[in-house]
């Protein structure tokens, strides 16, 4: 195999993953996560607002930004296309030697990968961060009533997680009726059906134990 045939191919190979990886879905796209207050609420210590989790300890810490390693698929792929483009191109119409054809599309494959690395890690994954599962715990999550819980009954509850408003069925954990309207904490949820506690009572306990 000529040194052009070796560096054709490694370009073909980096072309060729390249493309495979972006049809079949390897291009990482962000997940922009926005928290949503609860509009005129004053949140206590140790419950979290719309969205959050409730928790005799404080606020969990959000999760942190993603971290991609420089060495990946992605950078390893662009590495393969640029050294092999850039050593094709130098063998076929350049009169350097070998060696010197080498170092260039070493230094071209390199250059190759740090932009696409710096890419996907700058502008791809800026506002991406590591999922925590604390995040979509519904427990202390504070919501409103949207259809009345009768004593004993069930009713339907609104609220926000994530930046998502969700809806869910939902039962007072003390059996009484709950007005449409009433701002409620959840204090556990099982099959489907949130059971929860009023804002007010939730509220007044948190100050009483501070």
């Amino acid at each position: 195999m000529t040194w052009a045939m070796f560096y054709l191919v490694c370009f073909l190979i980096g072309v060729t993953l390249s493309v495979l990886s972006f049809l079949g879905g390897g291009l990482h796209l962000p997940h922009v996560h926005l928290h949503v207050p609860h509009p005129g609420a004053h949140i206590p210590s140790g419950i979290h607002g719309v969205g959050g989790a409730y928790a005799t300890g404080g606020a969990h810490a959000p999760g942190g930004h993603a971290q991609m390693p420089f060495l990946n698929f992605g950078t390893i792929t662009a590495f393969l296309a640029w050294f092999g483009g850039t050593g094709y191109l130098l063998t076929r119409y350049s009169s350097l030697v070998v060696a010197g054809v080498l170092t260039l599309a070493t230094v071209a494959g390199l250059v190759g990968a740090m932009i696409v690395f710096w890419f996907v890690a700058k502008i791809l994954l800026k506002h991406d961060r590591e999922l925590d599962p604390a995040d979509y715990e519904r427990v202390g999550v504070l919501g409103r009533i949207i259809s009345p819980i009768r004593a004993g009954g069930t009713g339907e509850i609104i609220f926000s997680q994530e930046g998502t408003r969700h809806t869910c069925g939902a039962r007072s954990e003390n059996g009484e009726a709950l007005a449409r309207g009433t701002e409620v904490i959840i204090t556990r949820y099982e099959q489907g059906i949130a059971y929860v506690k009023r804002w007010e009572e939730m509220a007044e306990k948190e100050v009483a134990s501070s």
